[in-house]
């Protein structure tokens, strides 16, 4: 139930940053109400509950925020080594046009690697947003096998990797 709130307040505090421009790209905090857990891909976001990825991925570092369910693209400006210990994780770093960045760390044993991606390509996601001091993580692009989280998924060359 707090957790519930918490969004709720979110949501309502982004309201006001509904019809801002910025950035190439757009954000969605999603909220989800029942046991279906299953986000579509969508492009365009042209909703009251979305901004430019930059201003609600910028507020959420400089508030501390985590555990925001997002949806946006930007700009890969780094690709990192595999994380293998533990669950297996693509890793790469977005830049945000303000300069913050965001680590993507993708499930590759959940779901498929993202293969071609190269700095300077656009990939669009749908995760879960984790507060951290370098400008945060985006992580659950992956279905949950056991449904009790969204699934998550990353859009590369049209591609939806689930």
């Amino acid at each position: 139930m707090r957790k519930l709130l918490f969004m709720v307040v979110i949501m309502i505090l982004l309201v006001p940053f509904a019809y801002m421009q910025g950035g190439q790209s757009s954000v969605q905090v999603i909220e989800s109400s029942g046991s279906q857990w299953e986000q579509e891909p969508a492009r365009n976001i042209q909703s009251p509950q979305s901004q430019s990825t930059d201003t609600l991925l910028r507020d959420a570092f400089n508030n501390h925020q985590s555990n925001l369910q997002v949806q946006g693209e930007s700009v890969v400006s780094r690709i990192l080594p595999d994380d293998t210990k533990g669950s297996r994780h693509q890793k790469f770093i977005l830049r945000l046009s303000h300069g913050q960045t965001i680590l993507v760390a993708h499930n590759i044993d959940l779901a498929p690697r993202i293969r071609g991606l190269e700095v300077g390509d656009t990939v669009e996601f749908y995760g879960e947003y984790e507060w951290n001091e370098k400008g945060g993580v985006i992580h659950w692009t992956h279905h949950d096998p056991d449904g009790r989280h969204v699934g998550g998924w990353l859009m590369h060359d049209g591609n939806v990797y689930q």
